[in-house]
């Protein structure tokens, strides 16, 4: 029972391990598009799908992640 605290609650590892994968699913997404972006010369599309792409991972993931200690 290491990813939960007393009660059901997440641990702090948890939500550290969250917020982590979150925030490096955004910085892949943001960099794959730049660099598409870059090689193409398409500036703003690939770093917005990009975004939405990450933004789309990491909001999914976090439901998912938080639906374990919902039940």
């Amino acid at each position: 029972m290491a990813d939960r605290q007393s009660g059901g609650s997440p641990s702090w590892a948890s939500l550290l391990g969250i917020g982590i994968a979150c925030a490096v699913m955004v910085s892949v997404g943001l960099g794959l598009g730049w660099l598409l972006d870059d090689q193409l010369g398409t500036m703003p599309i690939f770093v917005m799908t990009g975004l939405a792409a990450g933004l789309a991972g990491a909001g999914t993931y976090t439901v998912v992640q938080f639906r374990k200690y919902l039940s």
